[in-house]
């Protein structure tokens, strides 16, 4: 073989063992598991990525605790909401969703309150799944702004909640008192804390999902349920 042809083959080789190489340490270092952060900017003690009153579904002692940060409002949210139930589906018994608030965008916090208020009254994924089924309704879409009407929230989520049985009038009482305000910002300096940057964003066991989409996903939870 002449020389010429060695040295090539010499070099695509070194070129893909270096691609490898620098493909994994990059996983590594996107899907590693996050700290804590205290800082003065986002004061954010141990304990950011979970709260004791954030809302979960599945077992507190599954194998996989899968944290999902996300925006009511937020389009993407909305349109993988299915796959999350999906995935706790398939898992059934094995997975523990928590979610935790990401407010970006305009009726982020009355949203994250009718969710709030539902759930005292034991409804909080079904308000969930309704706020996401009618996000074109109330919510304020991507791309430049409208010329049209903007909705009345508060009396669509009046409708909402006499869909759902609740009591419209304590959505009104908490919108008005602020009651989840703290709550909300607190999840929000969290995310902070975390890096999370935009919605939706998911941990598995602590480990930041590094690339969004079903499949991903679905593969790091695979991976934590090998260890």
């Amino acid at each position: 073989m002449r020389n010429d042809i060695k040295i090539l083959i010499m070099l695509a080789v070194i070129v893909v063992v270096g691609a490898v190489i620098g493909t994994y340490f990059y996983r590594e270092s996107v899907q590693s598991e996050r700290k804590p952060t205290n800082t003065a900017a986002t004061a954010a003690p141990k304990g950011q990525l979970i709260r004791s009153d954030s809302p979960s579904i599945g077992p507190e002692n599954a194998k996989i605790t899968l944290v999902e940060f996300l925006d009511p409002e937020c389009e993407s949210c909305a349109g993988f909401s299915p796959v999350v139930k999906k995935i706790m589906a398939d898992y059934d018994g094995q997975i523990r969703l928590v979610v935790r608030y990401m407010p970006l965008h305009p009726n982020s916090f009355k949203a994250a309150t009718f969710t709030e208020v539902a759930g005292e009254e034991g409804k909080y994924w079904e308000a969930q799944k309704l706020l996401f089924e009618k996000q074109g309704e109330w919510g304020t879409p991507h791309g430049p702004p409208s010329s049209a009407p903007k909705p009345d929230i508060d009396a669509l989520f009046k409708s909402y909640a006499k869909t759902l049985g609740i009591d419209a009038e304590k959505y009104t009482a908490a919108v008005a008192e602020k009651r989840f305000a703290e709550k909300l910002e607190r999840d929000r300096k969290d995310g902070q804390g975390l890096g999370v940057r935009r919605t939706p964003t998911f941990f598995v066991n602590g480990r930041e999902l590094a690339r969004f989409g079903e499949e991903p996903l679905r593969a790091l939870i695979d991976e934590e349920m090998k260890k």
